[in-house]
């Protein structure tokens, strides 16, 4: 199979959530995300930017974009006809960042409050919803405090309406289901690329992402410039068994301000949910940064392995090079697994090498482990270091197996498995990591609780237990 044939697996689906401000939209984003990420207070107009998460619903994994609320702003003021206040500039640039939300959102949920009714405002975001032609379902929000049959108030929106409660959770998981009933089916029949590698060439805009794809091709196959932002979108690039991504430059959130860099960066970590290696560039000039391990962070979270290339190194003197190498190993004390390498991808120092690592990461992320090598490295970490006791009882984990790939994931079944601390569960996946000599991956332990069979069940005493029984208490009530 020729590389320049691989093909891309498809990317998840995204769902927006939109409403007026104060509905509930960052409450039930945190309760389907299962995460505390948005920012929750009980006053309009807190969120502003677009938060992404991802979340499971009835059995579809997806992308969810929590938007700032709608209010006192029409479209032909939103798109910039007429004067604005500062207050109104606000609303715009409010409004502009859930167009962007809806342009590349599969699904929209219309979050409305069921105590206060179906609004103005209400009705005016499902006109615009409409003219979109995307498919809608309406979530009745804070059904605690009015009745379910709030919900019917909305039925004239045109499309069905669910009441749920964000905070207590009530309705959600019949909601969650209606959400992915909605959906377009997912495209299993895209085959898989077997003998292509996903590398994702990320990190922070002007630190070589282009010049290292151009590296390890051999060519000048990407546009490099000494200006940010050169490229714009998550771009393939066939490599022989590889397949690289460059993708646009990651910025802190609050220094993002052009329309087309938001898509980049959507398109950045879209390529990270479907890399099987994360190659981090980072800047040695500069050293890691906060926004480095932000990136590391959701490459982690994606499931990827990752690899660290140090770029820039060039023109750096001995002394400096030492301080560098200390300095990176300090910021990545919390993750001592991924491998650095410190490169100059201008003159093709150590780029040769790095396609070396991600074979190496690839191979570890695939998992192939037999679960009898699972058990034996569980009994002999248990044995060196065992499982607290939790309620005087001895938490004992009994058996192991392999759970998936992407991370490689331990399934670990015993009793009391959910009282296990953090702490614990670090060290087993540290454990299995070393063990099995598995390079640049998170590994993921979960836990299992092999359920009693004797729970609820009496034991029934015999005629000769029972008579033994009331002589006892007959020689204690005599004493």
């Amino acid at each position: 199979m020729n590389s320049s044939s691989l093909p891309t697996p498809p990317a998840l689906p995204t769902v927006a959530l939109v409403g007026r401000p104060n509905v509930g939209k960052s409450t039930l984003f945190n309760r389907l995300c299962g995460k505390r990420d948005a920012l929750v207070a009980n006053f309009p107009g807190l969120t502003r930017d677009r938060q992404y998460g991802r979340a499971e619903l009835g059995g579809r994994r997806m992308t969810l974009v929590d938007t700032g609320g709608l209010a006192d702003l029409s479209t032909e003021d939103a798109k910039g006809q007429g004067t604005l206040t500062s207050s109104r500039s606000l609303a715009a640039a409010v409004y502009e960042q859930v167009q962007f939300a809806l342009d590349e959102a599969q699904l929209a949920v219309l979050v409305v409050d069921a105590g206060a009714g179906l609004s103005a405002a209400d009705s005016d975001i499902a006109r615009q919803l409409r003219r979109r032609g995307l498919p809608v379902i309406v979530a009745v929000n804070k059904i605690d405090g009015a009745a379910e049959t709030a919900a019917f108030d909305f039925a004239g929106l045109g499309w069905d309406a669910l009441p749920i409660s964000a905070t207590h959770g009530r309705g959600v998981e019949s909601f969650a289901e209606a959400v992915a009933a909605l959906l377009p089916p997912p495209e299993d029949d895209v085959p898989e690329a077997s003998d292509g590698i996903r590398v994702a060439i990320v990190g922070r805009p002007n630190v070589g992402k282009s010049t290292l794809v151009n590296g390890l091709l051999g060519e000048q196959r990407q546009v490099v410039s000494d200006s940010p932002h050169t490229t714009r979108d998550a771009i393939d690039v066939p490599c022989g068994r590889y397949v690289l991504i460059d993708t646009a430059g990651v910025r802190r959130k609050g220094r993002v301000a052009e329309a087309v860099e938001k898509f980049s960066v959507v398109k950045t970590l879209g390529a990270l949910d479907r890399a099987q290696v994360a190659l981090l560039l980072v800047d040695g000039r500069e050293g890691i940064v906060d926004q480095d391990l932000h990136i590391l962070s959701y490459a982690i979270d994606a499931g990827a392995g990752v690899l660290l290339a140090v770029n820039k190194c060039d023109g750096l003197g001995a002394s400096e090079r030492k301080a560098l190498r200390d300095a990176v190993a300090r910021r990545l004390s919390f993750a001592p697994w991924v491998p650095v390498r410190f490169i100059s991808a201008r003159r093709g120092t150590g780029v040769a090498a790095l396609l070396k690592d991600v074979d190496a990461i690839h191979r570890a992320g695939e998992f192939d482990v037999k679960t009898a090598e699972l058990n034996r490295i569980l009994a002999e970490a248990v044995q060196s270091h065992a499982p607290p006791v939790v309620r005087s009882r001895q938490v004992k984990l009994r058996y192991a197996h392999k759970g998936g790939a992407y991370p490689p994931t331990v399934v670990i079944h015993g009793n009391q498995t959910e009282s296990l601390p953090d702490a614990y569960l670090r060290f087993l996946a540290n454990r299995f990591r070393d063990d099995l000599g598995l390079l640049g991956v998170a590994v993921k332990v979960e836990t299992q609780t092999v359920a009693n069979p004797f729970a609820g069940r009496r034991n029934e005493l015999n005629r000769r237990q029972q008579k033994q029984r009331r002589r006892l208490i007959a020689h204690r009530r005599g004493r």
